[in-house]
C-alpha cells in the first residue's frame, strides 16, 4: 500500500469534495478530533501551531470522529460552532469520518498502515505528519500534545525541506 495520500478525496465540513493533491507543497498535520474528549483542549495547541506555522507551509486538517466513546455526537454545524467559539479554530475542519472498522475512511486506511506503529487509530487526537510530496512520514499518539518537542521537531524538519 502506498504511503502517499495525494490521490484521496475528502469532504470538507461544508460538504464539498476536496482532493488531497491540492496540498502538494504543504506539510500536513492530520488529526482526528472530538468535542467531548479528555484531549479536546488540544484544539488550543493545534490553533497555536496553525498560527505559528501556516505561513511556513503547514496545513492542519482536522477530521471529527465519533469512533471513541461517542465523543463527537454533534452535527457538522455544531462542531464548527464549538471549535470556533471555544477555541478560535481557523484551520480546516472536514466532514465526520470513521477512523477504523468496516466504514473506515480511505484516508485513515492509508494513514494507519503507512508508518510505525501501524494499526487502527487508538483514540481521538492521534496525529499524522505528511510531507510536501503527500507521503506519510510520522505518527503520534493522542497523548503527544501539539507543542511536544518531538512533534515540533518533525514539523520543523519537514517544513525546512
Amino acid at each position: 500500500m502506498s504511503a502517499n495520500i495525494s490521490d484521496i478525496t475528502v469532504t470538507t465540513i461544508n460538504g464539498e469534495n476536496k482532493q488531497l493533491s491540492e496540498y502538494q507543497g504543504k506539510v500536513l498535520l492530520i488529526v482526528n478530533v472530538a468535542s467531548y474528549c479528555g484531549y479536546t483542549p488540544q484544539y488550543e495547541g493545534l490553533e497555536k501551531l496553525n498560527q505559528e506555522y501556516q505561513d511556513a507551509g503547514l496545513s492542519i486538517l482536522a477530521f471529527p470522529c465519533n469512533d471513541f466513546g461517542a465523543q463527537e455526537p454533534g452535527s457538522n454545524e455544531e462542531i464548527v460552532q464549538f471549535c470556533t467559539s471555544k477555541y478560535g479554530v481557523s484551520f480546516e475542519l472536514f466532514d465526520k469520518v470513521q477512523t477504523k472498522g468496516a466504514q473506515e475512511h480511505p484516508l485513515y486506511a492509508r494513514l494507519t498502515n503507512a508508518v510505525e506503529p501501524t494499526g487502527p487509530v487508538a483514540w481521538n487526537f492521534e496525529k499524522f505528519v505528511v510531507n510536501k510530496q503527500g507521503e506519510v512520514v510520522a505518527r503520534f499518539k493522542s497523548s503527544v500534545k501539539p507543542y511536544s518537542p518531538e512533534l515540533i521537531a518533525t514539523l520543523e524538519s519537514e517544513l525546512a525541506k
